[in-house]
């Protein structure tokens, strides 16, 4: 914990994000730009979070940041595991539900008692809370105390859309699924054309939570609350840009009052002057370095980076076929792969894959992404379609292939290859001679050139967006305003 003692006049946020390492990674950027505005900021992660935070990053990394604390409170699993890295994640969105308002409410207590203390250096008392839109809780906790909260979605305008309409869903009888017969008979195929916003989407492509038979569903009943609650939030931010969703937005704040587009961050924080927070690192996990060195030796745009995300998992079969069909194409590849990323046990490639690819492949454990998309010798990423990695790669001018898993990742993939014109799409089953001759089109065809001048002019946007005065510091600026100072 940060011993730091600040004036007691500055506005203090209390930062907490759904414990997941890119909804973590999100927030902290969001918790930097308020400290970048003024703000004491209290950063809360899980216990649990907490420690595979101070294992990456060192011991002492996280200790006396100027106006910036860290704070932990249980997340209600049993600690059995002591070197894990990720938790259950239907059990942790159970828990979150059912666990977390009470540790909270104490927080927010304690942080108050000692602002209250005889003491005139001393942290501030909490004035406004940003929590992770899908807890719910925190806008218990809120009202509870009377304080201003902005949810943050950290996903884009379209999957928040699409999360919204899971009560809708229900009404029209669309979720849960009847039955098993829905995954085959074309329903999830019917075009929906109600969705406010949206140009007509297949039922398939909104967040996949409502496809299961259960309606007690764990991750179905989480993403129903948090669309039923965020009504009562006194905002939403959503991580995207004005220019890159208007019709989402414009039908977004039509329904809910104070809906502030702020994005991409990263793009933003590259225009605070002499950060005090800069050193702060993201990452649960240790970040090998190596590969920036190894992308140094490549052609420009000549090399395929892959990576699934931090939650995701595939079969032992999916990651040979990929892998045979990275070999197959010839073109040099940096290919993170999570030691829990396949299904049950470790990755190993057989000895012949290893000689094909000893001098143009590279494997890593973990790596610090937006380094690599914005290496020049990077043409393109293979990705999953989680909403952090594609508005990295976005950011960074790198056209993808989409192969969505789960969650928001089907919406996602849907917008980059049919709206903005940055991806095409590839199937998690490809077999190794599609996954070739689609890596071959990112990086060498044609259509490959087209999606990166693309990707290049919606680079140009984002830094638009982001430059002073640009769509998202204003945005930015009327959410503290407005919204966590109360200032009209």
């Amino acid at each position: 914990m940060s011993s730091n003692i600040v004036l007691c006049n500055k506005p203090h946020a209390v930062c907490i994000p759904l414990p997941f390492q890119s909804h973590i990674k999100a927030m902290l950027k969001l918790a930097k730009l308020l400290h970048y505005k003024g703000f004491h900021v209290t950063f809360v992660n899980t216990e649990f979070n907490q420690r595979c935070f101070l294992k990456s990053l060192g011991p002492n990394s996280l200790d006396h940041l100027p106006n910036f604390q860290f704070e932990t409170i249980p997340d209600g699993l049993p600690d059995s595991e002591a070197d894990a890295t990720t938790r259950n994640l239907p059990l942790l969105c159970d828990s979150i539900r059912k666990n977390f308002l009470s540790p909270f409410r104490n927080l927010l207590l304690k942080l108050n008692d000692t602002a209250s203390s005889n003491n005139s250096f001393v942290i501030p008392p909490v004035t406004s809370i940003v929590s992770d839109g899908f807890m719910p809780f925190a806008i218990t906790a809120a009202e509870e105390l009377g304080l201003p909260i902005a949810v943050f979605f950290t996903v884009a305008a379209v999957g928040f859309m699409g999360c919204k309409q899971y009560p809708t869903l229900v009404e029209k009888g669309l979720a849960p699924l009847k039955d098993e017969s829905y995954f085959t008979n074309g329903i999830l195929d019917m075009v929906l054309d109600w969705i406010p916003g949206v140009k007509a989407i297949r039922l398939r492509d909104l967040p996949d939570s409502f496809q299961t038979t259960n309606p007690d569903d764990i991750r179905f009943n989480f993403i129903l609350e948090a669309a039923f609650e965020v009504h009562k939030a006194s905002a939403v931010v959503v991580h995207t840009f004005d220019a890159l969703e208007p019709d989402v937005l414009d039908a977004l704040s039509s329904m809910i009052p104070h809906v502030y587009a702020v994005g991409p961050l990263q793009l933003l924080l590259n225009q605070v002057p002499e950060d005090p927070l800069e050193p702060m690192g993201y990452s649960l996990w240790k970040e090998e370095t190596e590969g920036l060195e190894w992308l140094n030796a490549k052609a420009p745009n000549s090399v395929v980076y892959v990576n699934f995300g931090s939650l995701a998992v595939v079969t032992p079969q999916q990651l040979i076929e990929f892998g045979w069909g990275l070999a197959n194409s010839k073109l040099p590849f940096f290919w993170v792969i999570r030691p829990n990323l396949v299904v049950g046990e470790s990755a190993i490639f057989p000895p012949e894959f290893v000689a094909e690819t000893k001098e143009r492949g590279l494997i890593t454990g973990w790596c610090p992404q937006e380094q690599v998309l914005n290496h020049p010798s990077v043409g393109g990423f293979l990705t999953h379609s989680g909403w952090n990695s594609t508005i990295e790669s976005l950011s960074a001018g790198v056209p993808m292939l989409c192969c969505p898993l789960f969650a928001d990742q089907t919406t996602n993939c849907l917008y980059t290859c049919n709206e903005w014109g940055i991806g095409m799409e590839i199937s998690k089953d490809a077999k190794r001679d599609d996954v070739e001759k689609i890596v071959k089109e990112m990086i060498v065809g044609e259509k490959g050139k087209k999606m990166k001048n693309k990707a290049e002019e919606w680079k140009k946007l984002a830094e638009k967006a982001t430059a002073p005065h640009g769509s998202s510091w204003t945005n930015l600026d009327n959410l503290v305003n407005r919204v966590l100072l109360r200032k009209g």
